[in-house]
């Protein structure tokens, strides 16, 4: 069987952080042989599996000179991409890659406008496909006509089939009574100020926008955006979920 998908397009084999359980749901009622795909794994953290039940780990390898390589077994490859096209056309023990798993789809409650420009904006009864679950409160997601971002996660449910949603009659922005835990209250607080990071944070692979946290750690907030994202000084700002960090002093 030919291969069916393009090794460029992330979006349609990257999963994000998923355990081995997660990944074994999505993979179990798939029936054609190699289906696969490719997580962050939660057990050695920055590097990678690709799975079809069986668990391969892909190694991210940064040698002295700052070049990084993918391992894969006895192979090394330049990226991740390199090394799936690799695999489309040579075995991994029995099978080679035909086409990623199918992912999970959700249906809007609420209309969502967005806040920002990585936001998702939709309107309810809008189906989303998950990419990936970055965070506990935001997800990304791609909407049908191929653009990819984050949504709020209180916003959507679990898509069935056997019930299609009914499109919304009139706006509904938000949930009723609902509180977005993305808005901390920040009137009090003078910036720039200093946070203590109370949860550890290892951001998606592919963003480089968003900052690495250890338990522990101390930065300088200097800006808080209206969706939960904080900023912090450095040499390049870079963002992270308000819910990661404490403050303690200005």
């Amino acid at each position: 069987m030919a291969a069916d998908f393009d090794p460029e397009d992330k979006y349609s084999w990257y999963f994000g952080p998923l355990n081995r359980e997660e990944t074994n749901e999505i993979l179990i009622p798939e029936k054609e042989p190699g289906v696969f795909l490719v997580r962050e794994s939660q057990s050695i953290r920055g590097d990678f599996e690709e799975n079809k039940i069986s668990h391969y780990i892909i190694n991210k390898i940064t040698n002295p000179a700052g070049i990084t390589r993918f391992r894969i077994g006895d192979q090394e490859f330049s990226d991740i991409p390199s090394l799936l096209n690799f695999y489309k056309t040579h075995y991994l023990d029995t099978t080679s890659l035909i086409k990623p798993a199918k992912r999970a789809k959700y249906v809007a409650k609420f209309d969502f406008t967005g806040k920002d420009p990585e936001d998702l904006p939709f309107k309810k009864g809008d189906v989303l496909e998950l990419i990936s679950k970055d965070e506990k409160e935001w997800w990304t997601c791609r909407n049908s006509h191929g653009d990819v971002g984050q949504i709020p996660v209180p916003y959507v449910t679990k898509f069935d089939p056997n019930n299609p949603p009914i499109p919304s009659q009139r706006p509904i922005s938000e949930p009723p009574g609902y509180i977005d835990p993305q808005k901390p209250s920040i009137k009090d607080i003078t910036l720039p100020a200093r946070a203590l990071v109370i949860q550890q944070r290892i951001p998606n692979l592919y963003d480089k926008t968003q900052l690495k946290l250890e338990k522990g750690d101390i930065v300088l907030v200097t800006k808080m955006n209206s969706n939960g994202q904080w900023e912090e000084k450095s040499m390049e700002e870079k963002g992270f979920p308000f819910y990661t960090c404490t403050i303690y002093g200005q």
